[in-house]
């Protein structure tokens, strides 16, 4: 029987990859008033889980110390441009290079831990990332234009990723502290266009109504069940199934939504695909060689 943290994981990853249906429903209202709604909903959403579960003691000590809320203060800024970017980018049209964003997320990781981290990487990993560089520079030469809107989503991605890696609480606990921060200039924003009687909430159709109000569980639930996989599975094993959600992506923006596939975003695509399946490779052989490395111990 497969490991239930794997299909909490395989779960987490179908969500996201099913994410430009959900905003594509909702794509007459203005990106940033989503936005707040989703930072809104999400804070009740996991408040109510962490309520349930009786686990807000834990806030405490990361409260009072003010280095500890400016992590949360930075990855919830990061947290924010990297959903505006992308719920603008599916709506207007661009859900394919959005998820070309989450195809070189894993490699800029690894830059970033050289970078910031002082990680050394073995050679069969720099083949990969000056791979996933040349694909990049191909589309931007090909197409006249850097791909920004990918770039904005992994970079944007990956410092979140790098802050949370020195962030003292797990995943809900800060993801609710995130929230929490950026509640209030979310509330604010859309109250101000309630006021002005340009808010979408309860004015439009009665759909677009309650997708707006669900967006905090189409945030949490995903996350939640990440959680679940990230503490059960194997890290390798939760780095092959992150591939889902772009993949997905991909297809829905190509197949559903008429989304252009140039030859030119083929070639650029397929080396950024091939750096993947050469980092993917050589994760495993490393571990498989760690494995069977282990000394035998002595008779």
């Amino acid at each position: 029987m497969m490991n239930k943290g794997i299909w909490y994981g395989i779960g987490a990853y179908v969500l996201w990859g099913f994410f430009p249906i959900y905003w594509k429903l909702i794509h007459s209202v203005p990106p940033l008033e989503i936005i707040g709604h989703r930072m809104v909903w999400s804070f009740v959403f996991v408040a109510l889980i962490i309520t349930v579960r009786k686990s807000w003691r834990g806030f405490r000590p990361v409260i009072e110390n003010r280095k500890r809320v400016f992590i949360y203060l930075g990855s919830g800024l990061l947290l924010t441009v990297n959903w505006l970017v992308y719920v603008w980018a599916v709506n207007s049209g661009f859900i394919v290079e959005s998820s070309l964003g989450y195809f070189i997320n894993p490699l800029v990781n690894v830059m970033l831990g050289v970078v910031f981290l002082r990680e050394r990487l073995r050679l069969w990993q720099w083949i990969p990332v000056g791979l996933a560089a040349l694909g990049v520079l191909y589309l931007t030469v090909s197409y006249g234009s850097l791909p920004w809107i990918g770039l904005s989503l992994a970079f944007s991605f990956g410092f979140y990723g790098l802050l949370k890696k020195t962030a003292p609480l797990n995943s809900t606990h800060g993801f609710m502290l995130e929230t929490g921060i950026m509640f209030l200039p979310a509330l604010g924003l859309l109250l101000y266009l309630q006021f002005v009687g340009k808010g979408a909430f309860g004015h439009q159709s009665a759909s677009t109504t309650a997708l707006l109000a669900l967006a905090g569980v189409a945030t949490g639930l995903p996350l939640l069940w990440f959680g679940v996989a990230a503490r059960q599975i194997q890290l390798s094993t939760l780095g092959l199934l992150q591939y889902i959600a772009p993949t997905l992506q991909f297809s829905i923006g190509v197949l559903i939504y008429g989304e252009d596939f140039s030859q030119a975003r083929a070639i650029g695509f397929g080396i950024i695909w091939m750096a993947l399946i050469i980092y993917s490779l050589e994760g495993f052989v490393h571990r498989r060689y760690l494995r069977t490395a282990q000394p035998v111990a002595a008779d």
